[in-house]
């Protein structure tokens, strides 16, 4: 993947965004990412986020290629976004899906995929309370390493491996075997990312 963080947006991002599109030319990537808004840390970014994602995406469509967003505190403007570029060369993976059924819903009118990990298995979490009414063939799996581990893990360096607590939290959700999940999510993943 190749992309600029919305955390790393600074004051000299479009430098940064030239170099992204440099790398794109020269070398085979297979998504543009972690790109988006977060508005945890930072709000008085805002714009030049906003333009920064703008400016990606438009590189992922030259390139034929998903986008993976990252969003934090940052529906609302991330939606707004993604409604003025949608079409059928917009598609991707929302990364680390935290949001609410309505949101999930909004998401994959974008044509995107939800990135499903740890935050499933926490008892806080809520994507568990819903995620049976989306059909899995809109989801993929994440471990979002080295953050979020799955219960029992929580709070400790999550690490790929911790990948099986995900599905084994899918297959009591979705009531279908673990193999079944990881057929199915590793079959999307492949479809999104053309492999």
């Amino acid at each position: 993947m190749m992309g600029l963080h919305p955390t790393h947006v600074k004051e000299n991002y479009k430098e940064e965004l030239l170099h992204v599109e440099t790398m794109l030319a020269q070398h085979k990537f297979y998504a543009v990412g972690e790109i988006g808004i977060d508005l945890y840390w930072d709000k008085s970014t805002l714009a030049i986020q906003q333009d920064a994602f703008r400016q990606q995406i438009k590189l992922a469509k030259q390139h034929q290629l998903p986008i993976v967003i990252h969003c934090r505190d940052a529906f609302d403007e991330i939606f707004e976004i993604l409604e003025e570029e949608k079409g059928d060369d917009l598609f991707g993976i929302f990364h680390c899906f935290t949001g609410t059924i309505e949101q999930a819903h909004q998401a994959l009118s974008y044509n995107m995929k939800l990135g499903i990990g740890g935050v499933a298995t926490f008892k806080n979490g809520k994507i568990d309370q819903f995620l049976k009414a989306i059909d899995l063939k809109h989801i993929v799996l994440e471990t979002d390493a080295p953050y979020l581990a799955p219960k029992p893990f929580r709070g400790k360096r999550n690490e790929s491996s911790y990948i099986l607590k995900v599905i084994e939290k899918l297959s009591e959700i979705y009531t279908i075997s673990e193999e079944k999940i990881a057929d199915i999510t590793t079959e999307n993943s492949k479809a999104v990312f053309g492999v």
